[in-house]
């Protein structure tokens, strides 16, 4: 089959995406979990979905599945457009890491510096959590504080100064503890040092560099796309579509971005070191550092068997794998999964789009991954 015609199948133009890879060690594997992605997501009667894998700086697989809403007329694409919920951090992680490293910010200074109303209850009242500590998930807090007032989309002003109630539960950076609204705080000193929105620094500094044409920040900019796909949550019935949400687009750099899985293939090479204009070696280095160690994470049905170890850098994962170095982040928010997960040593990565809310995502992810590292073995043995 000709380039020209694989790129018509996805629904894609040459400009769009970069060259698809000719002859790859994981053409195989490619090839099997298109198979399987398809299968999964009919038998779960998932609406849509997405995904791609990339090996260095080009596609070996692009895939697409279903409806951009059940019933509907129009086929998911490469283009169409997702929310990525907790995906959204890498993004955060990765543009805090950039404007510490170029002395705009330190992470040892403290959250409340830029967010004065963010206090604790105790001697300290909050001095102790730094910036360090928002971006690298070790905070102390109680994991998801105040989530559940996100929730019923209550106003994220009105959430912070209830902080003043809470003691952490540990010393800050010293235990894991996954937050959505303390995370957030870390827009603040981007904004407040740069003297530019979080949007539009997002947009100067990774969307427009990388060509990402079609990611975006917040629910105005998604509800206005028109290649968009909608949210579906399972209930007893199966999928049933429901209305984007506007609780946790209030969390930036949490749960805002919106983007396509031709985005995606994007963002996975220049993690994977392939744009070091945009992503430097050194930043790379930096915001895969291994931070807190995440032991709740090694319970995860589907991936236990295969993790021996599990820590958080700023904003991605980072597994041990069978033996093997995964940098990894998955996302949920109302009817929409997503997960993006890339080896430095193969520079191999996958992602995964769904706007529907199903399990079959986790299953899919550990089995590709089980299945990539085995290969490799395979071949290195000797």
């Amino acid at each position: 089959m000709s380039l020209k015609s694989i790129i018509s199948i996805v629904g894609l133009t040459l400009a769009a995406v970069p060259q698809f890879s000719e002859a790859t060690t994981y053409t195989g594997i490619s090839d099997r979990f298109k198979t399987e992605f398809h299968k999964q997501l009919k038998a779960n009667n998932v609406p849509g979905g997405a995904f791609v894998i990339v090996k260095d700086d080009k596609i070996i697989k692009l895939s697409t599945y279903g409806k951009r809403k059940k019933g509907g007329d129009l086929n998911v694409n490469a283009d169409t457009v997702f929310r990525l919920a907790s995906v959204s951090k890498t993004f955060a992680g990765t543009l805090a890491t950039m404007l510490v490293q170029e002395g705009k910010f330190s992470w040892e200074e403290p959250v409340n510096k830029y967010v004065p109303d963010f206090t604790l209850a105790g001697p300290t009242a909050g001095k102790d959590i730094n910036l360090g500590h928002v971006i690298g998930q070790s905070t102390g807090l109680m994991p998801n504080s105040y989530d559940n007032i996100i929730n019923a989309n209550g106003k994220l002003e009105k959430i912070i100064p209830k902080f003043s109630k809470l003691t952490p539960m540990c010393t800050p950076g010293k235990c894991y503890s996954y937050q959505n609204i303390a995370f957030s705080l870390i827009q603040e000193p981007i904004e407040e040092t740069t003297g530019k929105s979080y949007e539009t620094l997002i947009n100067e500094r990774i969307f427009t560099p990388l060509k990402m044409t079609s990611a975006s920040l917040g629910i105005d900019n998604f509800l206005t796309t028109k290649n968009r796909a909608e949210p579906h949550v399972k209930t007893k019935s199966g999928f049933r579509q429901v209305t984007v949400k506007p609780n946790y687009y209030q969390l930036a750099p949490a749960a805002g971005v919106n983007a396509s899985i031709s985005d995606i293939s994007k963002w996975l090479m220049a993690n994977m070191g392939n744009r070091p204009d945009v992503l430097s070696p050194i930043l790379l280095s930096d915001i895969t550092e291994p931070g807190v160690r995440t032991r709740k994470e090694l319970r995860r049905r589907d991936w236990r068997e295969h993790l021996n170890n599990a820590h958080y850098g700023k904003g991605w994962r980072v597994y041990d794998f069978n033996g093997k170095e995964l940098i990894y982040h998955a996302g949920w928010v109302a009817g929409y999964v997503a997960e993006v997960a890339y080896s430095p040593e193969l520079n191999v990565g996958m992602a995964i789009l769904l706007n529907g809310e199903s399990r079959v995502i986790a299953e899919l992810g550990s089995q590709f991954w089980s299945d990539v590292f085995e290969q490799y073995e395979k071949s290195h043995k000797g």
